[in-house]
């Protein structure tokens, strides 16, 4: 199975490090071609606002949105989930793909940052959480699945074929929530 991983900025590598421990074949998305061939996109975290330009630079906004839209299964992690929300509080949307609210830095700033054990729908035992100027989500789609709250607030969602969280689970050694991704939402 090859999951492509958005490569213009932030958690390439440690997402990459988990798809292989999970089997998967890894391709580094940094030009449109690398699109066709893939059975599921990472969006990683990072910056949205630094990856939107990087995006729009290298001309990949457009395809990759309308690669989601025609059902390309995606996962977006912290600036990932922003990239996919349909509307960001205070910011022009992205992808607008996922029928959902976003507001960003929910969390505090850098120095606020923190882990947390998290009940997850659909898998057992708690998943460690790593929080890092994180977002949330204020308002889901009557098609999206609630998977995961934190304090009352969204932090991990599904809609059909697209996965988002607030958090960075690639910053962990628990692979349950990329498995989740290939065997569930991919397999569709």
């Amino acid at each position: 199975m090859k999951i492509g991983i958005l490569a213009l900025q932030g958690a390439v590598r440690e997402h990459a490090q988990m798809l292989e421990a999970l089997n998967c074949e890894v391709v580094l998305v940094k030009e449109v071609q690398h699109l066709p061939q893939l059975d599921g996109l990472i969006l990683p975290g990072g910056e949205s606002t630094a990856m939107r330009k990087l995006l729009e630079r290298g001309q990949l906004l457009e395809p990759i949105r309308d690669a989601i839209s025609n059902g390309l299964p995606v996962f977006g992690t912290c600036a990932g989930l922003i990239l996919l929300a349909r509307e960001v509080i205070g910011q022009e949307s992205h992808f607008a793909v996922m029928d959902i609210v976003v507001e960003r830095n929910s969390y505090g700033r850098q120095i606020d940052s923190f882990e947390v054990e998290l009940p997850v729908k659909h898998i057992d035992d708690d998943v460690k959480a790593v929080f890092i100027r994180a977002p949330h989500i204020v308002e889901v789609g009557k098609d999206v699945e609630v998977l995961a709250t934190f304090e009352g607030k969204i932090v991990l969602a599904r809609q059909q074929h697209m996965l988002g969280c607030a958090f960075h689970p690639e910053l962990t050694t628990d692979l349950r929530l990329l498995r989740y991704f290939v065997e569930k939402v991919v397999a569709m």
